[in-house]
């Protein structure tokens, strides 16, 4: 917590921010804004957030949270080990990534249904 305008105000660290925006993506601005925000980070402690993302017990937000480091693997220098422990977790069954439960491409390694648009990141680009 940190003191702001008379008031206080709740702070997170960027790894809790990774984890909660993939928790609940509908609550950050669709699937377009998280991608582009968090490609704006150069660096997560990936201790810290496979610690966080595991502790949420929610094998669903592994899988996103695992899938979003597998994606940004050489930027982040996310290490097999990192994903592996993640995979662990991953969800039994194929779940959609969205849930509108938009058409898409199983990836397999996540039981991930990924929409077209964000396994390629063909949303339109800002001018």
């Amino acid at each position: 917590e940190q003191r702001h305008g008379g008031g206080v105000v709740r702070v997170t660290r960027l790894e809790r921010t990774l984890v909660d925006v993939l928790h609940a993506p509908a609550s950050a601005g669709g699937w377009e804004e998280i991608w582009r925000s968090l490609e704006m980070v150069e660096f997560f402690d990936l201790d810290a957030v496979i610690s966080y993302t595991l502790r949420l017990g929610s094998a669903l937000t592994t899988a996103r949270v695992g899938f979003f480091l597998e994606q940004h693997r050489e930027a982040l220098m996310v290490e097999d080990a990192h994903l592996d422990r993640l995979r662990q977790h991953r969800p039994r069954q194929p779940r959609y990534l969205d849930a509108d439960r938009k058409p898409g491409t199983l990836v397999a390694s996540w039981n991930l249904i990924v929409p077209a648009d964000v396994l390629g990141r063909t949303w339109a680009e800002v001018s």
